[in-house]
């Protein structure tokens, strides 16, 4: 399995390289973060230590740096992967970077027209850009799977407001990427979907919340939503399950979470729970009080 993880360098990327590599997959790792310059998120994980991590995992760890906006560098991107594999099987568009762009709760009128509107290229033309490039060469082959990482399924997203407008139109608009490369793709065989993480405890998050993963269940003194995260992990054995699944197709268009997929295919975080803050969260409006532990 070759595998594309476009955004690999922390977080949800890197749990989903580091997953796919589990499975045995030759996995490109994409970001611009390097050990020899960050990117202007200015955080220490790098792409190369991603890779490193698939290859313990038992795959392939390929670092590359990338910057999915730049047109030049994707086509590169792919035109490499073809010429050193031939082939591209699963491609993951989980490129962000939007973090620290906002304004929560602020109207549009307030908000920064640059940042927003740079919320968006990062949130959403990346994905476009990657998908441009990259599909070709995986249409030559059935059995592909796309996945869009989003926050949120079309489903909880579309009764709620996200609280900022850019941010909102981000995630949303993932979803639709999600629907609407499934059905171009379908004639090829090639299924697409939107994923979501839960509540995740990415190395940002945790910082966030003042813990590590050994005591991280101290957040929830903080946030009660806290008590259903979940690791990167999880949503990489979800892609790892799909990715895997020789009826994959069923999947295809539609938008979906972590906790959902881990139901279907019987796989659990690593902690061996199966967190469902999506459930939890809609279960909580208006101030209902429910038991954590019971979305676990």
């Amino acid at each position: 399995m070759i595998a594309l993880v476009a955004g690999a360098t922390r977080g949800t990327g890197r749990g989903i390289a580091v997953e796919l590599g589990a499975v045995g997959a030759t996995v490109y790792c994409t970001g611009r973060s390097t050990r020899e310059r960050r990117s202007e998120m200015d955080r220490p994980e790098t792409i190369e230590e991603t890779a490193e991590l698939v290859t313990k995992a038992g795959g392939t760890g390929i670092p590359v740096q990338v910057d999915h906006l730049e047109p030049d560098q994707v086509k590169a991107l792919t035109e490499r992967i073809d010429r050193e594999q031939g082939r591209l099987d699963v491609l993951v568009n989980d490129v962000w970077g939007g973090d620290g762009l906002w304004d929560w709760n602020t109207p549009v009128w307030k908000q920064d027209l640059d940042k927003g509107l740079k919320m968006l290229r990062l949130g959403v033309h990346t994905h476009l850009i990657t998908s441009h490039h990259a599909l070709p060469l995986m249409i030559r082959n059935e059995g592909g799977l796309v996945v869009e990482v989003t926050d949120g399924t079309w489903d909880f997203n579309a009764p709620r407001y996200r609280e900022n407008l850019y941010y909102d139109l981000v995630k949303m608009s993932v979803n639709r990427l999600a629907f609407t490369q499934a059905h171009e793709l379908r004639p090829y065989g090639c299924a697409a979907v939107a994923l979501t993480p839960g509540f995740l405890r990415s190395e940002a998050m945790l910082e966030n919340f003042a813990v590590t993963e050994a005591n991280w269940r101290d957040g929830a003194r903080r946030e009660p939503a806290f008590a259903v995260s979940e690791t990167p992990a999880y949503t990489g054995r979800a892609v790892a399950a799909l990715a895997t699944d020789p009826d994959r197709m069923r999947w295809a268009g539609r938008s979906v979470d972590s906790g959902t997929l881990a139901k279907e295919y019987g796989f659990t975080d690593v902690d061996g729970s199966r967190p469902d803050v999506w459930r939890y969260l809609a279960d909580t409006e208006g101030g209902k009080r429910v038991d954590p532990d019971d979305y676990r």
